[in-house]
Formats: C-alpha cells, sequence, structure tokens
C-alpha cells in the first residue's frame, strides 16, 4: 500500500503537522536510526525533518540559495538533492549546483567537507578536490561516506579524516564493468550501501542499476547497455540483463539485499531480489498522486527513496511535492 506520508501538495515551506506542511521539488531522504525522516527540499534551499510523531521543521538553511556555513539557520544551500546520515547522527547533503558535500553537525552547524573550486584545479577535472554536481550519498558503519560524482560520471569516497578518493569510474561515460577505475558510468545518480559494505548505483543514463563489491570490483546488477546507435529504456521486468529502466535516480537496499528503485521516466518504484530478478512494486505509469494499492498508484517524477528499519519504503514524489510511504 502507498499513502502520502507528508506534505500538501502545494508548493512551500509550511512546517508544523505533515499533512498540513508544504516542500518545493523534493529530491532526497536519509531516515536515521529513530525513525526520523530528513529531506532534501530541492527548490527551497532547505534541509527539513519529518519527526518520528508527523512534525515537520527546517533543521537548516536559509531558504536563499548560496553557499555559507554556519549556524543552521544562516547557512546557505544550492539545489541540495542527496541526504545521508552517519553512525553519529550527523547529516551530510550533496550540495548539487555548489559541486560540494556539506555537514549539518548534531550541533547545528553546517560546514563544507568536500568540493571547492580554485585556479589550481579548474583546468584538472581529474582533481579530488573538485566535485561536478554530486547527487546522492550514503554512510557505511565506519562513517566513511560515499556519493555519485553525477556530472564527472564516478563514484567517490570520503574517510572520516576528510580525504576524496575515487572508488569507480575512469572520469569517461561508458558502461564497462571491471573493477575500480576499469569501470565506466553514465550519470551516475543514486546510491545505497548494504551490511556487507556492497554498493548499489542508479547508472542513470545507462538506465542500468550497478554492484560495487567492497573489493571495488564494478558489475551490473540489471539492466544492459544500449547497442549503438539505439536506446534500451523501457519499462519491462525480468532477470538481470532482461530487465529495462527508464533514467533510473534513487535507489535503496534493505536488510536482506533487496534493492528499490525510483524509476523516474517510468513513474514507478522497481524491487530487485538479489539474485537480479526484477519486478514492478508500486506505480501504474501514469502520473498523478493516487494512492491505495500499490500497482494501481500514481507518482509524479519519484526521485529519492529511503528505508527504515522496519522495511518502510519513503519515497520523494518531487513534482507532488509529497513524501510517500510503501508499507508491506
Amino acid at each position: 500500500m502507498v499513502a502520502t506520508y507528508a506534505g500538501n501538495g502545494n508548493m512551500g515551506t509550511t512546517n508544523g503537522d505533515r499533512g498540513k506542511a508544504s516542500f518545493n521539488n523534493l529530491m532526497g531522504l536519509a531516515v536515521d536510526s529513530n525513525g526520523n525522516v530528513f529531506v532534501a527540499d530541492t527548490r527551497n534551499n532547505l534541509i527539513r525533518k519529518i519527526s518520528s510523531d508527523g512534525t515537520v521543521s527546517t533543521i537548516a538553511g536559509s531558504g536563499v540559495s548560496g553557499n555559507a556555513d554556519g549556524p543552521a539557520a544562516r547557512a546557505s544551500f544550492n539545489y541540495p538533492i542527496g541526504l545521508a546520515v552517519d553512525p553519529n547522527g550527523n547529516i551530510y547533503v550533496a550540495d548539487t549546483q555548489n559541486n560540494s558535500i556539506r555537514k549539518i553537525s548534531i550541533d547545528g552547524s553546517v560546514s563544507t567537507v568536500a568540493g571547492m573550486l580554485t585556479p589550481t584545479n579548474r583546468d584538472r577535472p581529474e582533481d579530488t578536490t573538485r566535485l561536478d554536481n554530486p547527487h546522492a550519498l550514503v554512510s557505511d558503519k565506519q562513517g566513511n561516506i560515499y556519493f555519485t560524482d553525477y556530472t564527472k560520471d564516478v563514484i567517490r569516497k570520503i574517510s572520516p579524516s576528510g580525504k576524496v578518493t575515487t572508488v569507480a569510474g575512469n572520469f569517461d561515460r561508458g558502461a564497462k564493468d571491471g573493477k575500480g577505475m576499469e569501470a565506466s558510468f553514465y550519470l551516475p545518480a543514486g546510491i545505497a550501501i548494504d551490511n556487507q559494505g556492497t554498493l548499489y548505483v542508479a547508472d542513470c543514463y545507462n538506465n542500468m542499476i550497478r554492484k560495487i563489491s567492497p573489493d571495488g570490483t564494478v558489475s551490473t546488477l540489471a539492466g544492459k547497455p544500449a547497442p549503438r546507435g539505439k536506446k534500451n529504456n523501457g519499462a519491462k521486468d525480468g532477470k538481470g540483463p532482461l530487465a529495462t529502466f527508464n533514467h533510473p535516480f534513487g535507489i535503496a537496499v534493505d536488510k536482506h539485499g533487496v534493492v528499490y528503485v525510483a524509476d523516474v521516466g517510468n513513474q514507478m518504484i522497481r524491487k530487485i531480489t538479489p539474485d537480479g530478478m526484477v519486478s514492478t512494486l508500486a506505480g501504474s505509469r501514469k502520473r498523478g498522486s493516487d494512492n491505495g494499492i500499490a500497482s494501481k498508484v500514481t507518482f509524479f517524477n519519484p526521485y529519492g527513496l529511503a528505508i527504515d528499519k522496519a522495511g518502510n519504503l519513503y519515497i520523494a514524489d518531487c513534482q507532488n511535492n509529497m513524501v510517500r510511504k510503501l508499507t508491506f
């Protein structure tokens, strides 16, 4: 079943009761161990919180686009898309149009932990200090932050000490599997991590779901590269390379290793079992905001996904300005 968890459907910044709250093209979600849902309220340039009691509040951002660090209420963001919560409760933000990764500490202060553009790296796109439209993040148990450096077509890592390294991808667009920088991606969007430390990537413009093992080996879990001169987008269920997607974006993985994908172009939520079997979990391929039985509901560009300890799935239904909740 799918229901509206928060948002009245109107664009706005209203806080308070989750049924009366408003958002503006929200794109990213994260859930902490206490069941609080954090929202990257993208066009409002705010980071919002839906407490487990259903209250919506703003935890960071002035609402004006900018790149200011400091106390949460005075800090500014520019089109934040992705969110992650680390084991200590700090929140990390993929501040996409600032080309940076920001941190909201538990004391409420905002700082920049990665990404800067200086004269020394302006002409060196491979320089790890320069990011290009980071889209999504995830934290492992040790506090390492992994993120998709979208326009650079690579997956990066920020260690707890702040060091940035490239985990996978060679900075050239492609759909090649292989180890580390032997592999290639095409505008990788969402990222998730399982209990064993395996990363899952929604390889958006390849219409593929990729998998990065702890040793850095990249493989394709579902979907396949497009033949030369042809497209590979679609909505076909099936195992591994038989399945098709249409610009998959958000991704989440549960404690059983089941992967969930926000298949934006198809207005659907897809499910992938550990052996690569793809099925459609929710959505009828129509745009709308209908709730109810998963196979009959409608979405309007569902981008972000997050999953809680109980296995409930939260969906950033971007152009409906709502957070939707899928329960099993």
